[in-house]
């Protein structure tokens, strides 16, 4: 193929998976020519796609297989990818009810419910987000990855309510995801929480900025390393109850657990959180009786994704959502309230 390939002067006349590198293209990584190329364009990959396809064997240069993703793709090279057929993702949907704020053909914004699982993992198989929107979107999901599966850009804790992004192709999931890893501070990404903690802070704003990893024994929870990653919170009081606080919480990073965490270091942890929370189980002596009673009905940390905004990936609109507190935190929250 080497030679019939390096024949084919005319882009043109090449087939559809086949191209030049024009002669006044700057040298670079296999992977980062792949990328830049209008076959990435119009097949919507992603850079982290094109160098799964490197990696994968997938893409020849001058009828060579190239694995290196090293290999530099010089002027005149002639480029060969062969994109895997799609497969059909190894779940299958569930006829799970969505609450969908906005679709279109790029993504799609959700309002997550409390106990719901965003991906499959060991004791929760089934009844997942993903499974749902497996079935929710049907054949308009992405196969550039070579399986047809939504792209999850960001999580919410399963007990954990509120807005949530999710990409419909390659392309919407990489714009998407560059925005998150920017985490807003040069684009439009927001991101808010609501919060009820135990206490009342001092103040009536703040920011946490105290590096999160790993606990050094617990490894399924999170804790404040000095080795750890940047992690940055801003919070401000929207209410005291007074043995309890409403809060919201302004993301500057998205770490894991990243809230429950900061705010338990501060002092003022999640109501419910059980995780985090668990020694300060006895501050439940000093509510109602009422509030003792949605505390204990609400069966889970009392925290809630309020706010969503980005641009779209690929019209540029600066989109921005508000999602109210669920009914069982407005119980809480009125339970808290009464005298």
């Amino acid at each position: 193929m080497g030679r019939d390939a390096a024949q084919m002067s005319d882009p043109i006349a090449l087939p559809t998976n086949i191209w030049r590198v024009e002669d006044d293209s700057p040298v670079r990584r296999l992977d980062q020519a792949l990328a830049a190329s209008a076959f990435a364009a119009q097949n919507q990959l992603s850079r982290t796609r094109c160098q799964a396809l490197v990696d994968a064997g997938a893409v020849l240069c001058d009828g060579r297989a190239i694995t290196d993703i090293a290999f530099k793709a010089r002027p005149g090279m002639t480029i060969c990818v062969n994109l895997p057929t799609v497969q059909e993702s190894e779940l299958t949907g569930e006829a799970i009810p969505l609450n969908v704020v906005f679709e279109d053909s790029d993504l799609l914004v959700l309002d997550k419910p409390a106990g719901l699982v965003v991906h499959p993992a060991p004791g929760h198989e089934t009844g997942t987000l993903v499974q749902a929107l497996i079935a929710h979107c049907g054949d308009s999901l992405s196969g550039v990855g070579g399986v047809r599966r939504p792209g999850i850009v960001h999580r919410l804790d399963k007990d954990t309510s509120g807005l949530l992004v999710v990409a419909k192709n390659d392309a919407a999931h990489q714009g998407l995801a560059a925005q998150f890893a920017d985490h807003g501070r040069s684009g439009p990404l927001e991101r808010e929480y609501r919060a009820f903690v135990w206490g009342s802070p001092p103040s009536a704003a703040g920011t946490i900025n105290a590096p999160l990893g790993r606990h050094a024994t617990h490894r399924e929870k999170i804790a404040v390393r000095k080795d750890g990653r940047e992690a940055i919170t801003h919070w401000r009081k929207l209410e005291d109850f007074g043995a309890v606080s409403l809060i919201a919480c302004h993301l500057e990073t998205g770490r894991t657990h990243q809230i429950r965490v900061h705010m338990a270091h501060l002092g003022h942890p999640v109501l419910g959180d059980a995780a985090y929370a668990a020694h300060f189980k006895t501050k439940a002596v000093r509510l109602t009786s009422e509030g003792r009673a949605a505390l204990d009905a609400l069966g889970r940390q009392a925290l809630h994704a309020a706010v969503l905004g980005f641009e779209h990936p690929r019209t540029h609109e600066i989109l921005r959502f508000e999602s109210a507190l669920p009914d069982d935190l407005v119980r809480l929250r009125r339970a808290l309230s009464e005298p």
